[in-house]
Formats: C-alpha cells, sequence, structure tokens
C-alpha cells in the first residue's frame, strides 16, 4: 500500500493539471465537457473539480445548461477562480514606459502608460505599476524589459559605452517589491523569445536606435556570466576602405548618429541609399562573427531600419565562407511587448498550475 498512495496522489495532480489547462483555454466548462476535453470519465472529472474548489482555484460561476423536464440533467459551469491575480507585463524604452496586467486567459485587463523622461524613469515606472496594482487583481508574477543592458545577477540596469537609452539607476525588483516573482531582461532578449516561441537554434540581431543581439540555442536565450551576451556595438567588423571600425562608430562616419546622442538616426540611414553598402557590409561581419560563435540555423533581423536591407545584407552574407540563411523578422508589431506578455502569462499559468 506505501506504493499505492504516491501513484494515486500523482494520477490526481496530472488530472488536476489537465484540467486547469482545459479551463484556461476554454474559460468555462461543465464537468461533462471537462471529461470530454480531457479524456477523463465524468466521476474523475467531478472528483478533480471537487479538489480544485476546495483548493480555491476553480469557482462555480452560477450559469446553468438547458435542461429538466425531460431534457437531461442541469450541468453546471466551471471557470478559474477570480482571485487567481494577474501578470504583470512592463516595457521601459525611450518612447515610454507601457504597463500590462493580464490574467491567466491572456486577456489584458488594465493598461498604463507614462513617459520615459530621463531623470525620472524610476519614478514613472513606479507610478504605472501602483496604477496597475489598483485597477486589477493582485499581481503574482512580473516580467519587465528594459532598452538598456541588464546584470543578469541582480536585474539592475548596466551602463555601457554608447548606450542610446540609459535611464539611470533602476531596480525593477525593488520598485516591485510586493509584485511576487520578478524577471527582468533587456529588449532585445524579449523580441527574440516573441520571434522564436517554436524556434530552437537562431540569433536575433536588432538594427535599430540601437544595437543589439540575442543568440537562442536550445529554445534558451543565452545571457552569459553577467547577462551581457549580444552587446554587439563595440564588435569589431569591416568599414569602408576594407579597414576594420567598430560596429556603432560606423554609424558617425557615415553620419548616421543623432545630434548630440549615440542613437542611430534610422530614418536617415533609409534616405541614404548611398550608405546601404557599406552599413550592410559591416553588418555580415557581425554576423560572421556571431556565426563563428554561437552557429546558429537562421539569423532574424529585426530593428527599425534592419528589415529594410535585408537584400544587401544576404548579398553579403551570401559571400561568406560559413554563409547562414538571413530573414527578416516576423513578429513586426510591439514584437518587445508581445514577447514579454508570453512570458508573464507563461509563468502567472506555471504558478497556478503549480
Amino acid at each position: 500500500m506505501d506504493n499505492v498512495r504516491p501513484s494515486l496522489d500523482l494520477v490526481r495532480s496530472v488530472t488536476d493539471e489537465q484540467v486547469l489547462r482545459a479551463l484556461m483555454h476554454r474559460r468555462r466548462l461543465t464537468r461533462a465537457e471537462l471529461a470530454l476535453t480531457v479524456g477523463i470519465s465524468k466521476p474523475t472529472a467531478g472528483e478533480s473539480v471537487r479538489r480544485l474548489t476546495e483548493r480555491g482555484l476553480v469557482a462555480d460561476t452560477g450559469e446553468r445548461t438547458p435542461g429538466g423536464r425531460g431534457r437531461g440533467r442541469v450541468g453546471s459551469y466551471y471557470a478559474l477562480a477570480p482571485a487567481l491575480g494577474t501578470a504583470l507585463a512592463v516595457v521601459i524604452a525611450p518612447e515610454g514606459i507601457v504597463a500590462e496586467a493580464v490574467d491567466v486567459y491572456g486577456d489584458t485587463v488594465a493598461r498604463a502608460g507614462r513617459p520615459a523622461v530621463p531623470g525620472r524613469v524610476a519614478a514613472a515606472f513606479a507610478e504605472v505599476a501602483a496604477e496597475i496594482d489598483a485597477a486589477a487583481a493582485p499581481v503574482r508574477v512580473a516580467v519587465v524589459s528594459a532598452a538598456d543592458p541588464v546584470d543578469r545577477t541582480t536585474g539592475r540596469l548596466v551602463h555601457l559605452p554608447d548606450s542610446p537609452f540609459l535611464v539611470g539607476e533602476l531596480d525593477p525588483a525593488a520598485v516591485l517589491h510586493g509584485a511576487g516573482q520578478v524577471i527582468v531582461d533587456n529588449d532585445v532578449n524579449w523580441a527574440a523569445r516573441a520571434e522564436g516561441r517554436d524556434l530552437r537554434d537562431f540569433a536575433y540581431l536588432y538594427l535599430g536606435e540601437g544595437l543589439g543581439c540575442a543568440i537562442v540555442n536550445d529554445g534558451e536565450v543565452r545571457r552569459g556570466h553577467s547577462g551581457l551576451t549580444g552587446e554587439i556595438a563595440h564588435l569589431l567588423t569591416e568599414g569602408p576602405g576594407g579597414r576594420a571600425v567598430n560596429f556603432i562608430e560606423l554609424f558617425g562616419e557615415l553620419g548616421l548618429r543623432r545630434p548630440g546622442s549615440t542613437a542611430i538616426d534610422g530614418p536617415r540611414l533609409r534616405a541614404t541609399p548611398a550608405a546601404h553598402p557599406a552599413v550592410a557590409t559591416a553588418v555580415g561581419g557581425v554576423i560572421a562573427a556571431v556565426v563563428a560563435l554561437a552557429d546558429p540555423q537562421e539569423v532574424v533581423i529585426g530593428g527599425s531600419w534592419g528589415p529594410a536591407l535585408i537584400d544587401d545584407i544576404r548579398a553579403v552574407t551570401g559571400r561568406a565562407p560559413r554563409p547562414v540563411a538571413v530573414r527578416a523578422a516576423t513578429v513586426t508589431a510591439d514584437p518587445v511587448l508581445t514577447g514579454v506578455r508570453g512570458e508573464a502569462l507563461d509563468r502567472l499559468r506555471a504558478l497556478v498550475i503549480g
């Protein structure tokens, strides 16, 4: 009998997880519908609903199926309990700070935003978090993106030379101390997660006002010892005349920096076809380095101006000793927020099931 109890508990646990997942995707089901959806007997479904209701994870919605008077028994609809909480998804970018509360169904139930004014980003971040907290159910997990390098151990933003969007000292976990689990990463890694939820090995090259790269290997974003994998701005590549140049410095030489800033002027770059061959050659040198070190199956080009130069970039990479497939990103509408929101939802659901 000692071996029977652990096995029975495991079966119940697996069944309860299947029921929870079914309700996450179907929103409300009767016990008979749960049995059919999960592939279990009606009594087993009923027992699972009873256990989950006692644990506060599932609730009777009060809705009933048509029935009675010869039309069969009336069925009760069950759904996930309203008090399961939400996940907070936050993007800190030059364009502003955006925060969303996502429920376990993946619906955005609250949204707030503030300008990313230099010197008060931390204060604005705290304000949007407080606004979301007041408008939504309790936040159980928070996922944050910052348009700056992020220290892997502390989650704090890191200053690197030529980081155009440094928002100052910011510790997202400290600001969100009441939000439970807090996950922080840089924007390029989140964009790569949005692009490659079904991809196992690729590199995501972000070419916009800033420069960055995410390396995905075996389905995981590789962050390195301190979290700075993919900081390619100072990578040596090929410049005009075949000479070596730091990647970021090329744009200054070509007059493609924003005045008084280290940010790349994307509109000017796109409107200057004469600069495209030199930029594509430099990008090709960066891709060659990434291929040599990370061996990706393909390279995805994202960002505000990178996809516009995809043909020029392919022409350069096609002549490389180790050519690799290069394509433009397919997630083009808010890729960073898409990646953050997806991770927030996954983690909230894992907490509920766990």
